[in-house]
């Protein structure tokens, strides 16, 4: 029998975010998708897992889909004008193009991957998720496809709007749908020490001690960078997540269940 039936099978669940920066030219003040880089990866994605045993969600980051015009518009402190409103709007529309050729790269080869769109029903406050329709993403599913969930700007109940961030979205599923594995493919190796060395773990007991070299590096984006990351991924309890590279078959071996490859982060 196919894998991606129609009817309900019980399978183990990951979650796995491909970074903005792995799949667009994050340098670019125009919207560029790096699809050298994203179809290699989602070779990987396709040869890594099992979809007899595995239920796929993936979440990707916006890169120059989305952080340039978040940053020159101000839209993630919240809506104050008109021309703010109008570019939350287009925010939301650039990254519906990027999930657009993300799902395409995946269909292309084979997998169900279906757009979900965030904001369709997350709630923020004060740039903080407070719910999302979780029940459709398990009905989905539980008819094998795979959800494709990316960063947004979001309605906020305080401010108007935030920015939902993949790692955001990350830790709700996570608390939500108790996945067996959690990774993170982004564009260094895992979580580096001032040595540019991976630092293989990160928990509650040695975080305060790293947490300073994170906030001295210069945040590429507007989710805080890797500190934003740390600080979300300590929150989820008895789920271990695991930080990657980027790099040729790093992802593919994640997806195996090869451990080890970056850093692991337990809250």
């Amino acid at each position: 029998m196919s894998p991606y039936s129609w009817c309900k099978r019980l399978k183990e669940l990951i979650l796995i975010k491909i970074g903005g920066a792995l799949i667009t030219d994050k340098n670019q003040e125009t919207p560029t998708a790096n699809l050298t880089n994203l179809r290699r990866i989602v070779e990987e994605i396709k040869e890594g897992f099992d979809p007899n045993v595995n239920n796929l969600v993936l979440i990707h980051g916006a890169g120059s889909y989305g952080h340039p015009i978040v940053k020159s518009t101000g839209i993630d402190k919240g809506i104050k004008n008109d021309k703010q409103v109008l570019a939350f709007a287009k925010t939301q529309k650039l990254q519906n193009e990027l999930n657009a050729i993300v799902c395409e790269e995946l269909e292309s080869i084979g997998l169900p991957a279906i757009p979900f769109q965030p904001s369709a029903s997350a709630v923020m406050k004060s740039g903080k998720l407070i719910s999302l329709n979780v029940s459709l993403i398990k009905n989905l599913l539980n008819l094998s496809l795979i959800p494709v969930l990316y960063g947004v700007p979001a309605y906020d109940v305080v401010q108007g709007c935030s920015i939902l961030s993949g790692d955001q979205i990350i830790t709700y599923l996570a608390k939500n749908l108790e996945p067996k594995r959690i990774i993170l493919a982004t564009n260094v190796p895992g979580v580096l020490n001032k040595k540019n060395e991976v630092i293989k773990r990160i928990d509650k007991s040695n975080f305060e001690t790293i947490r300073p070299l994170l906030e001295n590096v210069t945040i590429p984006d507007v989710t805080r960078g890797m500190l934003g990351k740390v600080e979300e991924l300590l929150q989820i309890k008895n789920i271990a997540s695991e930080i990657i590279g980027g790099e040729p078959g790093t992802i593919k071996k994640a997806l195996k269940g090869e451990k080890g490859l970056g850093t692991i982060i337990i809250g």
